[in-house]
């Protein structure tokens, strides 16, 4: 699949979720109005959508109703802004950029920016027990707990924890590979594994989708180390070369900006291997895979 087609699905799927975050967040005449204004600001516009993409993507492999997977995309969506908000804050990150934009707490306060997240993250759960997603109880509660268990303690959360100790502690390759894989890459194999799930696709049925989740997850974060260590900030949106600051190990910083380029390269090539299964239909999933690496933000 050339650029043109990718493009234009990663143009249409973020028209898509800023239609179904506007359309779904409403604001309130009374005083909530300020917390979802918040969670407006963190949700419509800007960001690469990958998570959805890749729902989406494999979703359209087995033929699922669209509105059913802008719902669950809209979910998985969420909790990855409600983590952004909260990396973002003093107490984290402290950033004051993201997307090209203020982060949360710089555009209205900080009690907001905890409380946006902390909606957001109610709100991705909501969505995914809603008939709206699933007219299958079974299916819906399959789809709560794989994004439940991505965010959490064994997912994203975890790994965020793994983070911070890395600031004062110095890890070896497998510990930041184990790091990158619950901080980054529990969410984006949750989003290919909920598009299996609504496409009735049994676990045994996901194993090489299971496969091309885990390579690209960390593909996508040697990326991420790569354009911290030498990409732009304007075109990135946000600061770069923090981890080198805070004294933290990376891909980068282990493995040398080379052999970090060609281990991700390694992982795509094998990531769209494990979709050898299949035909034409999971082209998107394969053009995914070789953005991942080539992008510049």
């Amino acid at each position: 699949m050339s650029a043109g087609p990718l493009a234009e699905a990663m143009q249409r799927i973020a028209r898509d979720m800023d239609s179904a975050f506007d359309g779904l967040l409403p604001v309130p005449t009374d005083a909530r109005a300020r917390l979802v204004e918040a969670m407006r600001y963190a949700t419509i516009g800007g960001g690469k959508r990958i998570r959805p993409l890749l729902l989406i993507a494999t979703s359209e492999i087995y033929g699922v109703d669209h509105t059913s997977a802008i719902y669950a995309a809209v979910a998985i969506e969420s909790i990855h802004a409600y983590s952004l908000i909260h990396d973002d804050l003093p107490c984290m990150d402290n950033d004051a950029m993201r997307h090209g934009k203020p982060t949360v707490h710089k555009a209205f306060d900080e009690a907001t920016a905890v409380l946006a997240g902390d909606a957001l993250h109610a709100f991705a759960f909501e969505l995914l027990a809603d008939q709206a997603t699933s007219g299958d109880p079974f299916t819906r509660a399959e789809l709560v707990r794989t994004l439940g268990n991505a965010s959490g303690l064994s997912g994203m959360a975890g790994g965020q924890m793994m983070d911070i100790v890395a600031e004062s502690e110095s890890f070896d390759l497998p510990t930041i590979t184990r790091l990158q894989q619950l901080k980054t890459g529990a969410l984006l194999g949750a989003a290919v594994e909920m598009g299996a799930i609504l496409g009735r696709v049994g676990p045994e049925g996901r194993t090489q989708l299971r496969g091309y989740a885990r390579d690209i997850g960390l593909a996508f974060q040697i990326a991420d180390d790569l354009l911290d260590h030498d990409g732009d900030e304007s075109a990135a949106g946000k600061a770069l070369r923090k981890d080198a600051a805070a004294g933290k190990q990376t891909f980068v910083s282990l493995l040398g900006p080379d052999r970090a380029r060609e281990q991700a390269r390694m992982l795509v090539d094998q990531a769209i291997s494990h979709l050898a299964g299949h035909g034409a239909e999971a082209n998107l999933l394969r053009a995914v895979a070789r953005f991942i690496v080539e992008r510049n933000h």
